[in-house]
This record gives structure tokens, sequence and C-alpha cells, in this order.
């Protein structure tokens, strides 16, 4: 399995715009992105860092249900 990319908050927000996220606010430190499936809203927190640890990088795919290609190295 090919490691996951170092990846600020920024960039980790422009990739999940991509697939149909939205910015809806920002507190802190963080930036709330949400995206509508049939009933449900998924909200997934992230953090505006330079860096994402790996571990932070990963509960946020986890929870946002992309696919882990989109976040690794190429």
């Amino acid at each position: 399995m090919p490691k996951l990319r170092v990846l600020s908050g920024k960039e980790v927000c422009k990739i999940m715009s991509k697939h149909g996220f939205i910015e809806v606010r920002r507190k802190g430190s963080h930036i709330i992105m949400q995206k509508k499936e049939g009933n449900t809203t998924i909200t997934v927190p992230v953090p505006d860092h330079e860096e994402l640890r790996i571990g932070t990088l990963s509960g946020i795919i986890r929870q946002s249900g992309l696919p882990r290609l989109l976040f690794e190295t190429k």
C-alpha cells in the first residue's frame, strides 16, 4: 500500500471540495467541511495546519468516506 502524502489542511480541503464537500465554517484553527448524502450529512473537521500528521489524515479519510488513493503518493 503506497504511503500517504504530507499534506496541509488547505490541500486536504481542496481534495475534499473536488469530491462534493463544502466549507461550512471555520472555528479557531479548524475548517469544518460537510457533504450531504441522501438523508444524512457527513461532517469532517480539518485542522488548518501547514502539515497534518499521518494519524490525523487517516482519521479524516475514514470520516469522509473518500478513497485513500486520493491522498497517497504517486
